[in-house]
């Protein structure tokens, strides 16, 4: 005897799967989106803001007329130093990339939280277009007060590294010429 449930299970899990293989099937771009920004300290005291946005075709065509707006740096907070926060690009293939950087500098002291950038396409199959959102950033603390880094001086080390093994392994050397070995002064006793 048939169990009760698997029948509807078994229509629910067909129709399921005739749905995922026609989508899978569609011929349509799928737009992912990262923006990422890092605070830069000026030895002037000012602090830029350099944003970089990342957009990635991962469908299975191309997607026209792309354009991005970063509307989310208000002009009372932040100038614009190169760049800029929108850009348009005729096309993306499917499986491209394309990369969109823009540097600001910050006017006020505070955490910043921005949105994300908006991402505007046309698909091919369809006429009006269609939007996509970036990743947001993470809260970035402006011109906040920060203790000085400790930096590991890499470049001395390279440029002084051999001279101080050198030094160090003279020196080394000498000590174990110079210094009285212990087993040599227990041997040398006599014994009455």
């Amino acid at each position: 005897m048939a169990d009760p449930i698997s029948k509807p299970l078994i229509a629910f899990l067909f129709i399921a799967s005739f749905l995922l293989c026609s989508h899978a099937s569609s011929d349509v771009p799928f737009i992912v989106a990262h923006k990422k920004a890092s605070l830069n300290r000026l030895k002037s005291g000012a602090e830029r803001v350099s944003v970089t946005i990342d957009i990635y075709n991962q469908g299975t065509s191309t997607a026209y007329d792309v354009s991005l707006a970063d509307e989310s740096w208000p002009a009372d907070l932040f100038s614009i130093i190169s760049g800029t926060t929108s850009k348009t690009w005729e096309k993306l293939d499917a499986g491209g990339a394309l990369s969109h950087t823009f540097e600001l500098e910050a006017k006020s002291k505070g955490v910043f939280s921005g949105e994300p950038a908006v991402i505007k396409f046309r698909v091919p199959t369809n006429a009006a277009l269609q939007e996509a959102y970036s990743t947001p950033i993470l809260p970035l603390d402006v011109l906040a007060d920060r203790p000085p880094e400790k930096k590991f001086e890499w470049r001395l080390l390279a440029k002084y590294g051999s001279l101080i093994s050198v030094i160090s392994i003279i020196v080394m050397f000498v000590y174990l010429v110079a210094s009285p070995s212990k087993s040599g002064a227990k041997g040398s006793k006599k014994k009455r």
